[in-house]
């Protein structure tokens, strides 16, 4: 009885103070779950951002500084032209390189790069240019490496 009690002592529930439509609760500040954990994402991706800031700014040599930035710059446009690549190769893979058919999540890759639909996912139907002689032979060369006695080891 006494539960019942203390839940209306808590009063209805409030709607989420961003207005996505769920309820928040004053545990997390009055915002739903999902806005929270995205509030508490953001801050810490802002003192990430300050933290690296910081030191950089900081330093005293400007020679150092100039360099630091353009090297943080570099890395920031490497990252960036990464995830353009792999967003690249993701709108790439729906579609089978052969013949233009969408593959979806069938779709099979094929050691030269490509994705192909199930039709064409064989080397000899795609025309495929990877060199599977060579890449056995340098497997096997690999795995059974040249073992020689030393010269001097034959005089003895």
């Amino acid at each position: 009885m006494e539960q019942q009690g203390s839940k209306n002592a808590q009063g209805p529930p409030l709607p989420c103070d961003n207005n996505c439509g769920f309820f928040g609760s004053p545990a997390t500040r009055n915002l739903c779950s999902k806005c929270f954990r995205d509030s508490l994402r953001r801050a810490e991706a802002q003192a990430a951002a300050t933290a690296t800031a910081v030191p950089t700014a900081a330093s005293s040599p400007w020679a150092a500084a100039s360099a630091d930035t353009k090297a943080a710059t570099a890395a920031a446009m490497e990252t960036e032209d990464g995830k353009e690549k792999v967003e690249e190769r993701a709108k790439g893979k729906s579609r089978c390189a052969a013949c233009g058919r969408k593959v979806g999540l069938m779709g099979f890759e094929c050691r030269c790069g490509g994705v192909f639909c199930g039709a064409h996912r064989y080397s000899d139907r795609h025309g495929c240019d990877f060199d599977y002689r060579g890449a056995g032979r340098d497997a096997i060369a690999r795995a059974n490496p040249v073992v020689r006695a030393d010269k001097q080891a034959d005089k003895l």
